[in-house]
């Protein structure tokens, strides 16, 4: 069985039925069309450029600002599907850049767009520097590279949610529910789907991918021990992102319905079999100091120091959720997907207020969190934001 279902307590990849039954018809489509994927170099965006791959697409163009994740990338494909006649060819570009703006006027035809990109972690929202970037990176950025792609007549595109846009308690799940709000303005003009799932197994920057670090660093295993999630793999991320974007009609957001094969967890319960199958016994301490002293000794005598605590940071949603009570769903038009049905429904001016407001903000270079906060309220009047002062940095 897959080590990372293993860990995560599945025994089957979720969407292999749909995989299956859609196989024949994804495969024509990719092998007779043209992608560009945008932050193709993070965990999910790989995921996603080798299901592409591995289908014969036409041209294949990936894109991300990570210059050493994209040859890690190469690399992995490379050694694990060889070569394709279609074109392939990757660019270590920041699509904020004028750089990456010359790049899509140089060719810019492509079929499909997909845009990972993002700034995922709550940890981002603790300043207003990185909280404004965040906003950049997942709203206008995203606006930016729909409108380019409506000048170049691409024919559908894609962009990655979260669950936290399902009625949003942090300023990453509320960027990306505006961002979702620009996406309905645009899918005027253009055919886009979206997907929201849940927390990608041992992604790049993720607490299980931490895991591997303080193993090899020799560190404390830290994980909170009330905070349950789901967790998909990096390979069923790629393959609900390919499915929404190639067969999600305009407007729609894909998420993994919910059944006996997904299940919450906690992290401190993958910690404990994440050590186990190393051959550890987990050691639980009682504070940091205790933790950071046994990992010297404990590790040779076949223990691992844990720290397993409550979770008292901003942001930390007690549970997740894909889809509100106010949103359609379709259930039935796959076996382990849903699909949340759109309408093009936004506030023409509360976008334009948006925009206005943050272009000030920059203009001035000044801006506190709690005038961003505030504009979040005014955009998702429920937005169930508290600030506690107490961020993940914070903590080991």
């Amino acid at each position: 069985m897959n080590k990372i279902l293993e860990l995560i307590g599945r025994e089957k990849e979720l969407f292999v039925d749909d995989i299956n039954d859609y196989e024949k018809e994804l495969a024509r489509i990719v092998s007779n069309s043209s992608f560009l994927v945008i932050g193709g170099a993070g965990s999910i965006g790989q995921a996603v450029t080798k299901e592409i791959f591995k289908r014969h697409p036409k041209k294949l163009h990936v894109v991300d600002i990570s210059e050493n994740n994209m040859v890690e990338l190469v690399r992995d494909i490379r050694s694990s599907f060889g070569y394709i006649e279609g074109e392939f060819a990757t660019f270590a570009l920041d699509i904020g850049s004028v750089e990456y703006d010359a790049f899509i006027k140089a060719d810019g035809r492509y079929d499909y767009v997909l845009n990972l990109s993002a700034l995922k972690h709550v940890r981002s929202e603790k300043d207003p520097f990185t909280l404004m970037r965040m906003i950049d990176v997942n709203v206008f950025n995203t606006d930016k590279t729909l409108q380019q792609s409506i000048d170049k007549g691409v024919k559908k595109y894609f962009c990655v949610s979260t669950d936290k846009a399902a009625n949003p308690v942090n300023m990453m799940g509320a960027s990306k529910r505006v961002m979702e709000m620009f996406v309905m303005r645009k899918s005027q003009q253009i055919d886009v789907s979206m997907a929201r799932f849940a927390n990608v197994a041992f992604s790049d920057g993720s607490l299980l991918h931490g895991f591997n670090q303080r193993i090899q660093k020799q560190q404390p295993i830290v994980a909170p021990n009330d905070i349950k999630r789901y967790f998909v793999t990096p390979k069923e991320s790629g393959e609900l992102c390919l499915m929404s974007c190639i067969f999600g009609e305009n407007r729609d957001i894909f998420f993994p319905k919910l059944s006996e094969n997904l299940h919450l967890t906690t992290f401190s319960d993958i910690a404990v079999k994440y050590l186990k199958d190393l051959g550890y016994e987990p050691y639980l301490c009682e504070d940091e100091d205790e933790a950071r002293e046994l990992a010297k000794t404990l590790p040779s005598l076949g223990k691992w120091p844990c720290l397993f605590t409550t979770s008292d940071t901003t942001g930390e949603k007690d549970f997740e959720e894909f889809f509100t009570d106010r949103e359609t769903l379709d259930m039935k038009r796959f076996e382990n997907l849903g699909v949340i049905k759109n309408e093009a429904l936004f506030d023409e001016r509360l976008l334009n207020k948006f925009e206005t407001t943050i272009k000030e903000y920059k203009t001035s270079l000044s801006w506190t969190k709690e005038q961003l906060v505030e504009l979040f309220f005014k955009m998702i009047p429920d937005f169930g934001h508290k600030e506690t002062g107490k961020y993940l940095d914070a903590k080991m």
